[in-house]
């Protein structure tokens, strides 16, 4: 008997954990859920985010130490940069088009925005600080200073401050190029050894990818419909946003990337989405662009054919500061807020909204939720009340989901690119 491919196993967890969730949730078993089934998700997720700081590290290093020649490195460094800032302001700009359009942000009533307000006001107010601290001080080029760490081992303790990790790696990759090749050689060696064993823990975790998806999705759907009744008329005034939000991230996933792959490679649409099915369904789960970078890098080496060294550079830059789909999210999220408390937002606001959000993108860390914490930046940017996010946050775990896969889905996008054009 044939073996069951991992993506399919993935896709039964996937759907086995959602029944289970809809279960929990009806029978009133959140509790045992979350006590029980919640801690293997939260496993999986931990040994994904184990891997993804030496991942980074000895894949960035020897890919920018692989580039002898400084000028290529200028060139894909550039051309990288400029794709992901560029499909980063495409999707933006597509999400605030909808949002425009549309307007979901009307058909919230006025009691039930205190109602929602009243339920999430705690946590809206507990983003609403995080958010300014994060903000508190800061001058136009307070994200370079940020991107420069203090201490190596600090930066590289939290996977939060993967920015810092790819700055390190770049530089120290960068320095190799320049010393004794005696003297560069073991370092490489050994980074590549590190790289090596990497890839073998990732196979050995994605044995659990089909467990660790099930109790991660079991967990979200059994929180989200922890209050059959409350939750239930949630959704019901929260569709038509999240309907603009998925619309969005659609349109985008299927002219850009699609546009991308069609203009820049030779690969065709069936086998690219083939063989990035199993990164989408983990970054899925996960809702981390960090967490699924290690699969990530294993299906464009070994399936699409990207070379390791254009993988080992633009896939871990990709985790960090391209966030196409969070982006789209922050401004749809944004003029819906604004729509939802009455407040009309100019054409000025609006490419405020467009700038703020490709330059949170980047900074954004590629974990769960954390698109959330920029998004309260964005608003208060435009002046529009921050308290306002209380109004989504009960759908926001289901957005996450489905905009890290587009954020994914755009990684793998741009690597096939800079391979192709590379060849």
């Amino acid at each position: 008997m044939k073996k069951l491919a991992l993506h399919w196993k993935i896709i039964i967890g996937l759907l086995l954990g959602t029944a289970y969730g809809i279960a929990s949730a009806f029978n009133g078993w959140s509790e045992f859920t979350s006590n029980f089934i919640s801690p293997f998700g939260t496993i999986f997720l931990n040994l994904l985010k184990l891997i993804a700081v030496p991942l980074v590290i000895s894949s960035l290093i020897t890919g920018v130490a692989s580039l002898s020649d400084t000028r290529k490195l200028s060139r894909i460094g550039l051309r990288t940069i400029l794709l992901y800032v560029a499909t980063t302001a495409v999707a933006v700009s597509i999400g605030l088009i909808l949002v425009n359009v549309l307007e979901p942000g009307s058909a919230i009533p006025d009691s039930y925005q205190e109602t929602l307000s009243n339920e999430y006001i705690d946590k809206a107010a507990s983003k609403k600080n995080l958010a300014d601290s994060v903000q508190e001080n800061r001058g136009p080029l307070q994200p370079l200073v940020d991107m420069v760490p203090s201490n190596i081992f600090s930066a590289a303790s939290n996977n939060s401050n993967m920015l810092q990790v790819v700055f390190i790696s770049i530089i120290f990759g960068i320095s190799l190029i320049g010393i004794d090749r005696k003297f560069s050689k073991p370092v490489l060696e050994f980074l590549k050894g590190v790289n090596q064993l990497i890839i073998k823990l990732v196979e050995i975790i994605m044995y659990f990818a089909p467990y660790g998806v099930f109790a991660l999705i079991a967990k979200t759907i059994s929180s989200v419909s922890g209050d059959i009744s409350q939750i239930g008329s949630l959704l019901t005034a929260l569709l038509f946003y999240m309907g603009v939000v998925i619309l969005g991230l659609f349109i985008h996933m299927g002219i850009t990337y699609i546009a991308i792959l069609k203009f820049f490679t030779n690969i065709s649409l069936k086998h690219f989405f083939k063989s990035i099915g199993p990164v989408q369904l983990v970054a899925f789960s996960t809702s981390s662009s960090g967490a699924t970078l290690p699969v990530t890098m294993k299906r464009c080496e070994k399936d699409l054919g990207v070379s390791k060294e254009i993988s080992s550079f633009v896939l871990p830059l990709g985790a960090t500061i391209n966030m196409d789909g969070t982006a789209l999210y922050q401004g749809v999220a944004a003029v819906f807020i604004a729509q939802a408390v009455g407040m009309d937002l100019t054409l000025a606001d609006q490419f405020v909204i467009v700038a703020t959000a490709v330059l949170a993108s980047i900074g954004t860390a590629a974990v769960p939720g954390a698109g959330i914490i920029m998004l309260v930046i964005i608003l208060e940017a435009i002046n529009v009340p921050s308290e306002g996010i209380a109004l989504i946050l009960g759908v926001d775990r289901i957005l996450d989901m489905i905009r890290t896969t587009t954020n994914v889905t755009g990684d793998a996008t741009i690597a096939c690119a800079m391979d192709s054009l590379e060849k």
